[in-house]
């Protein structure tokens, strides 16, 4: 069973800075892609940043320049660092991993998105 596990969430200050890591483990064959999205409360959840096996990232424009995605794919982790944090940037961030899990029981593989459980990040001062 694969399982995401996100750390790093916090309070912080207006212009200050946090890093967000994610590991994913369990029978992982491939990873298409990892990132992270955010739900901020009364809204939706939405795209914070992305990136593709390859290395080829997208980042929503509200954090462009501010925020850097990064990949290690030996590790199977990825980490969001976020800088000058404003607080609009509050909200639940959530790793997502879109990958391949060999189920070794019944010998399939099956593509499917996975989500980690949250972390809570707040801006203020």
């Amino acid at each position: 069973q694969v399982q995401l596990v996100e750390s790093g969430g916090g309070l912080v200050q207006p212009g200050g800075s946090l890093r967000l890591s994610c590991a994913a483990s369990g029978n992982i064959f491939k990873i298409y892609a990892m990132g992270w999205y955010r739900q901020a409360l009364g809204k939706q959840r939405e795209l914070v940043a992305r990136i593709i096996s390859g290395g080829i990232t997208n980042y929503a424009d509200s954090v462009k320049g501010r925020f850097t995605i990064s990949g290690d794919n030996a590790k199977n982790t990825v980490s969001l660092q976020m800088n000058s944090l404003k607080p609009e940037d509050t909200a639940v961030y959530y790793c997502n991993a879109d990958l391949v899990n060999a189920d070794l029981v019944v010998g399939s593989m099956i593509r499917d998105d996975y989500w980690g459980q949250g972390t809570q990040v707040t801006v203020s001062s």
